[in-house]
């Protein structure tokens, strides 16, 4: 069996990294035909590679009696090295989506602007025209985006 120490090089090396692995059966000879038969107790041993895509690639050789027994050592080890790793905060993310939705929605809805230009209640059309003003220039803000978006898709 691989020892852990094979393992953890395995895990650094792929941490930051995708990680792909591969389990293939291969006892280096040539295989033909007649050799295939339903009888043949012949244990193959497991050739495992892994690697980051690019230049990282290390394997190991496990014997398939032993493969449960690396696999269990293999996914402690991850665990304990993705120690960055969090829940998600499904509460958070719900209240974040419905703070989003009333943003748009109170984007899609027009500001009013009534009221005296002078005397009493001028300084709340004066709110609600800076708002109008704000307002506008979101949406032309979310229609460039959209614009950018489009071309780059």
């Amino acid at each position: 069996m691989a020892d852990t120490q094979t393992m953890s090089v395995l895990v650094r090396a792929t941490l930051p990294k995708l990680i792909v692995s591969c389990v293939v059966t291969h006892d280096g000879e040539d295989a033909t035909m007649g050799d295939a038969s339903p009888n043949s107790s012949k244990e193959y041993p497991c050739l495992i590679r892994v690697t980051d895509g690019k230049n990282a690639q290390f394997s190991t050789h496990v014997i398939p009696s032993d493969l449960p027994k690396f696999h269990a050592a293999y996914g402690s080890l991850l665990k304990a090295s993705f120690t960055t790793l969090r829940k998600r905060d499904k509460k958070r993310e719900k209240q974040r989506a419905e703070q989003l939705a009333k943003r748009k929605q109170r984007m899609a809805e027009p500001v009013v602007v009534d009221g005296p230009k002078r005397g009493n209640g001028r300084r709340k059309r004066q709110r609600k025209v800076k708002a109008a003003i704000r307002q506008e220039q979101v949406k032309e803000r979310v229609a460039k985006q959209e614009e950018e978006r489009a071309k780059t898709s």
